[in-house]
């Protein structure tokens, strides 16, 4: 099972800076990769999966041009390509989810996912450590059971410029054994249902029952009246 908690963060300069320049990244390559199987897609109708870009963006890093992607979390890129799979995957099982879009840096909401990998995401010691990042204050205002495990986090920016930490864990969701401390035993009863071992019965209010004497009442009288008037 998985559960994610929300907190909110409060980094320093350099930290927004970093933050910044990772928000940019993620949509640079998402948007890449998006105009690249296009591109494909509209010479021979062929697509490009996951692994593909995913090779291809190592490639891209060591170019002079792009050498700026090295700056920011190499997971953060990964998973910005997954989650364009992901778009695909989905335009192609539900055609109502719609073709994947080009990310606008207009988008008030700015946000990346990154993996947590041999302990490089934690939280202790009031601060979150990130990758590339560091430790970064955090609010939180909730604690975590120590049996769950960390997965990821997604960092994003309201348009009111707060930063969060939505963070996702894994663990066990375990039904614990019960002893049953005593028994019933019930049988079919056609006028009540059923009867328990203890000989209990269900003692319904009986309003259909109650409807129907009542209307019965009402009618004898109103016979009665009618006869009498009658005379």
């Amino acid at each position: 099972m998985n559960k994610a908690y929300k907190f909110r963060i409060y980094p320093d300069k350099e930290q927004e800076i970093l933050f910044a320049k990772t928000f940019g990244c993620v949509r640079l390559v998402y948007n890449y990769y998006l105009d690249k199987r296009i591109q494909q897609y509209q010479m021979d109708q062929s697509t490009l999966n996951y692994t593909w870009c995913a090779n291809d963006m190592a490639k891209l890093k060591k170019t002079e041009e792009y050498s700026f992607l090295k700056e920011v979390d190499s997971i953060a890129l990964q998973q910005s390509v997954c989650h364009l799979d992901a778009a695909f995957q989905n335009f192609f099982k539900r055609s109502k989810s719609g073709f994947p879009k080009f990310k606008s840096k207009k988008n008030s909401r700015k946000s990346y996912s990154t993996n947590c990998i041999n302990g490089n995401i934690a939280i202790k010691n009031g601060c979150i450590k990130l990758p590339k990042v560091g430790l970064v204050k955090i609010n939180q205002h909730r604690s975590i059971p120590s049996d769950y495990k960390l997965k990821s986090v997604t960092i994003s920016q309201s348009p009111s410029g707060k930063y969060y930490a939505s963070v996702l864990f894994e663990y066990d969701k375990q039904v614990q054994e019960q002893t049953p401390q005593s028994f019933i035993g019930l049988d079919y009863s056609m006028h009540e249902l059923y009867k328990d071992s203890n000989g209990n019965e269900p003692k319904y209010p009986g309003y259909y029952r109650q409807a129907e004497k009542k209307l019965k009442r009402e009618q004898r009288k109103l016979s009665h009246m009618v006869k009498g008037s009658n005379n």
